[in-house]
């Protein structure tokens, strides 16, 4: 009795499974839009090293105690303000002895002339005293300069570094006293692959991130390309100036570099209409007849969600950007906005 129940059953089960197998499918709910055109280019990205527009260690030109400092840590100072002033007693002397004997020659000159114009005074008694004189004026001037050594000034504007001396503190001569540092721009050097040679140029913009401030994008521009290839590492160092606003940056900064190269426009189509099989990339193109058909296409570049089109797309083809998922070459579809999760939507 139970086998014949058994069989029963089994026909049941294929005969509802061979109904269901004949069930249609619906037809797929697609997002079709036109292929834009939109801007690319070949972006490379480096890193650099942050310099200082100018920067110099300023020392002292002889061996004496400081006597004076002008400066406090990481001061702002302006050209020829005074960072140091180092002993200059003796040196001060000899100024005021030297500028004696030049007004001494000075005033025997005038008289030896007086008379030599009077005929009372020959010629080599007036040329002796006019070359006493002149000795007598370069030594006062080598006095000056040798007082002027001890006056350590500022060469340009910019920010000192931190004190390491105080007064009274004896320096060497070629011993730091402080090291100034112009940040009106930064000279950032960074190096690229030599095959990138064709592709940059003087004058080309660039953008630079620095850890320390992610929301802050710097932009300048390429002043220098070194003419001489590393033969080791095959690459060549450039140099772009950035305008250094607040001076946030900072010599010595790891800076991110970002160089636009090709810049052109093309066919462009939303990353995720592309459907990719091996290396090869195809997306689907609907007609009026609404059936999908599968195009092969060559891409390039990418910029966000937006993919260039080299070959097989022109500007206003219609294509599938959401639901791709669901079709195949010849497939009919229906038009309407489609879910993100790439679920149907309902029709409105």
């Amino acid at each position: 009795m139970r086998k014949p129940i058994i069989l029963s059953l089994m026909l049941c089960v294929a005969a509802c499974g061979g109904s269901e197998e004949k069930r249609e499918r619906p037809t797929p709910l697609v997002t079709i839009d036109a292929v834009s055109s939109h801007a690319f280019s070949d972006v490379y990205v480096a890193v650099g090293t942050a310099n200082a527009n100018e920067q110099v260690s300023v020392r002292a030109p002889v061996t004496e105690r400081i006597t004076q400092l002008g400066f406090s840590d990481g001061d702002y100072v302006q050209k020829g303000q005074m960072l140091a002033v180092l002993a200059q007693g003796q040196e001060t002397a000899s100024l005021a002895s030297a500028q004696a004997r030049a007004r001494e020659a000075e005033q025997q000159l005038k008289r030896i002339s007086e008379l030599h114009r009077r005929g009372f005074a020959t010629n080599a008694s007036l040329d002796a005293q006019t070359a006493s004189a002149t000795a007598a004026k370069a030594l006062a001037n080598e006095a000056r300069a040798s007082v002027g050594d001890r006056v350590v000034r500022a060469p340009f504007s910019g920010y000192v570094s931190l004190r390491r001396i105080s007064v009274g503190a004896v320096v060497s001569a070629g011993d730091e006293i402080a090291a100034v540092s112009d940040l009106s721009s930064i000279k950032l050097d960074f190096t690229v692959p030599e095959t990138m040679l064709a592709n940059v140029r003087v004058g080309q913009v660039i953008t630079a991130k620095a850890a320390a401030f992610p929301d802050y994008v710097a932009s300048g521009s390429i002043t220098a390309i070194d003419p001489v290839v590393n033969p080791q590492t095959r690459t060549l160092t450039l140099r772009a100036v950035l305008p250094n606003r607040n001076a946030n940056l900072k010599p010595g900064m790891l800076l991110s570099v970002t160089i636009a190269s090709k810049n052109r426009t093309a066919p462009a189509v939303p990353e995720l209409s592309l459907v990719r099989e091996g290396d090869t990339s195809f997306v689907y193109t609907v007609g009026s007849d609404l059936k999908a058909k599968r195009t092969p296409v060559i891409t390039g570049t990418r910029d966000g969600n937006l993919v260039e089109i080299i070959q097989g797309m022109k500007v206003g083809d219609k294509i599938v950007t959401e639901g791709v998922v669901k079709l195949s070459d010849g497939t009919t579809v229906r038009t309407g906005p489609a879910k993100a999760s790439g679920a149907p939507a309902k029709s409105r």
